[in-house]
């Protein structure tokens, strides 16, 4: 190494990136050895979400003096993944079951997101039922096997799928998790005939009992698996052709990081991945303050998230459900979605943020949400084609945000375009005037915020009252003081830049692999003689 090069890098200063992706913005900050911070925000590239990223990299880097950065880390939060859940927007699912299992997707459990709701329907499984293929093999409880699995079968299974297009497959025989030999043995085969093709086993994935669970969330692991690895290679060669050849670690459901290469085979565990970083660096933060038991409460501009910290820990949760939807008091732990078992921080979520939509349902009544703008066309007052009310219009009328320093001043709002949208679509048909359309708006949406904060604290045995709310994410500080004040909330807290406040977690994070094995016979000697 040269002399020139040694001062260069001795005169560098490490610094740490962390990058979160919304519905609506992608924020980007950049932590010095010092504490100093710097952060940026931009509109998320919902095509090319990899692109965002290095643009409010770019920008951050170009108003420092970037020749003397050295970035050292970056720790991310994302949304692609439960974004891909969504949308139903994964890949073309296969899966390989034993026989007389084929139906365990539909077949579910008996738990149901509103019990007395003769309406409800269940959400279609990832994988259709002809592309669900059965294979003639046993294992018993014990591990023990007791029909031989014939590789003719399998390959006649795998012949199968790849004839049906499918981009990815599942593997997931009964009682597996004692002994996986025969999930080896298929993995072996679709290996060996189609070698680039995403595949995984649900003894990698999740080797536990419950074969509803376990199906469920090696098929969701294999529907996410080419998605991830895509955006991975996406940002990782961005990021490298950038200049940025710094080590990438990604939040987890759990609130802790893991590298690239875990997150490629097992993507599940980052699909709660940015309202995770949220509530760790609540906790954090917190303990440094001496607060003691918080709400912690996460508004952006899709949904917004709350969560429990009490006695310095916050709660978690072993299992959860995806994907049936976002909706007024809706939570996790719900059966209207994908059931998903990893572990994961016990939150509670709605679908009311910035971008969502205020409309009138057929009785003429306003409502708020589930449904956002997004970041494409976004809410109308960003003079990008937005066309739907939203609640950033209701604010920007109400006079809550500054039309003038929106992301720092890059993004100027067109109130009057707000007004004018309120007038026509709510206002007009309701007889109400701006301001109460506005208002109405702004309550019903801190209604629906409230019942997340209530089903993880009231409905929990909790007073609301005990606890410091603590507020951040784009919109949080906004709706705080209302929310605080009908819940009888005495303090809030919002934190420094509360819109970053999410990749500002990355200061305090610690590097967290899970490995998860089944453990026999602990129990047996419990098992009293008849």
């Amino acid at each position: 190494m040269t002399r020139s090069i040694q001062d260069t890098l001795s005169q560098q200063i490490s610094y740490r990136l962390g990058v979160d992706i919304g519905g609506t913005f992608t924020d980007v900050v950049l932590v010095g050895p010092g504490g100093e911070i710097m952060t940026r925000k931009v509109s998320s590239t919902e095509d090319d979400y990899a692109r965002g990223i290095l643009t409010g990299i770019q920008d951050l880097l170009a108003s420092v003096d970037h020749q003397n950065i050295n970035v050292s880390e970056i720790m991310h939060g994302t949304t692609v993944a439960s974004n891909t859940i969504l949308q139903m927007a994964g890949a073309r699912t296969g899966l390989i079951t034993t026989s007389g299992f084929r139906d365990v997707l539909e077949l579910r459990t008996l738990r149901m997101p509103r019990l007395y709701d003769l309406k409800w329907e269940k959400p279609p499984p990832l994988v259709e039922r002809y592309l669900r293929v059965e294979v003639n093999e046993r294992i018993d409880r014990d591990g023990k096997v007791e029909k031989v699995l014939e590789i003719a079968d399998i390959q006649q299974a795998v012949e199968h799928l790849l004839a049906e297009g499918v981009e990815a497959i599942a593997v997931c025989l009964i009682n597996s998790f004692t002994n996986p030999v025969h999930e080896h043995q298929i993995l072996d085969v679709i290996q060996d005939m189609a070698p680039n093709l995403p595949c995984c086993i649900s003894y990698n994935v999740l080797p536990e009992i419950k074969e509803y669970e376990r199906t469920s969330t090696t098929v969701i692991n294999a529907y996410l698996l080419p998605v991830i690895a895509s955006y991975l290679d996406s940002l990782v060669a961005r990021l490298g052709a950038g200049g940025i050849q710094a080590p990438l670690l990604l939040m987890q459901s759990n609130g802790g990081p893991t590298t690239v290469e875990q997150t490629r085979s097992l993507p599940c565990h980052i699909i709660e991945s940015g309202p995770a970083a949220g509530v760790v660096g609540a906790h954090a933060l917190s303990e440094k303050l001496g607060l003691g038991d918080i709400v912690s409460f996460d508004m952006g501009g899709t949904t917004a998230k709350a969560s429990l910290i009490e006695n310095g820990k916050y709660a978690r949760a072993v299992e959860y459900s995806v994907g049936g939807g976002i909706m007024a008091g809706s939570r996790l732990l719900t059966g209207s979605g994908y059931r998903l078992k990893v572990p994961a921080i016990d939150l509670a979520e709605v679908g009311a943020g910035g971008g969502s939509i205020v409309w009138l349902d057929p009785a003429g009544s306003l409502q708020v949400g589930p449904r956002s703008a997004g970041a494409t066309p976004g809410p109308v007052c960003y003079g990008k084609g937005g066309t739907d009310p939203t609640v950033t219009d209701a604010c920007a009328i109400l006079g809550y945000l500054n039309p003038n320093h929106l992301v720092g001043g890059d993004l100027p709002l067109n109130t009057e375009l707000s007004k004018s949208v309120f007038a026509d679509k709510i206002g007009g048909p309701t007889g109400l005037e701006l301001e109460e359309a506005a208002y109405g708006a702004y309550e019903i949406a801190s209604a629906n915020m409230i019942r997340a904060i209530k089903s993880v604290s009231s409905e929990r045995g909790r007073d609301p009252r005990d606890y410091v709310l603590f507020a951040f994410g784009g919109n949080g500080p906004l709706f705080a003081g209302a929310m605080a004040t009908i819940l009888g909330m005495r303090k809030i807290l919002i934190p420094p830049a509360p819109g970053s406040f999410l990749p500002l977690v990355c200061y305090v994070l610690r590097l967290n692999i899970i490995t998860r094995r089944l453990l026999e016979g602990c129990c047996r000697a419990l098992i009293l003689p008849s």
